[in-house]
């Protein structure tokens, strides 16, 4: 069973940043991605970022530009650096990690952005 294991999250105010971590208990270069994604209040949970097991990134509109996704191979953890943030980015960031037919996900970490 793979676990994953989110943090970073918190309060800020517009226009601040924050870096969040997710720590795998499993080589992440044997997921087919890995990813971001955020559940706001009221709304429906959405891909905000993954990174594709060859390295490819991709980005939700509404973040690009502002966030960053990477990883560290060596230490099977995937950061998601957000910059610029806005109220709108209010919700809880949930890591996700994809197999072929199996998704993993962690607890989630909240991230309140004030204006």
């Amino acid at each position: 069973q793979v676990q994953l294991v989110e943090s970073g999250g918190g309060l800020v105010q517009a226009g601040g940043s924050l870096r969040l971590s997710c720590a795998a208990s499993a080589n992440i270069v044997s997921f087919n991605y890995m990813g971001w994604f955020r559940q706001g209040p009221g709304k429906q949970r959405e891909l905000v970022a993954k990174i594709i097991n060859s390295g490819t990134t991709n980005y939700v509109d509404s973040v690009k530009g502002r966030f960053t996704i990477s990883r560290d191979n060596a230490k099977n953890t995937v950061f998601l650096q957000m910059n610029s943030l806005e109220p709108e980015d209010t919700a809880i960031y949930y890591c996700y990690a994809d197999k072929t037919l199996k998704g993993y996900w962690g607890q989630g970490t909240q991230v309140t952005v004030s204006s």
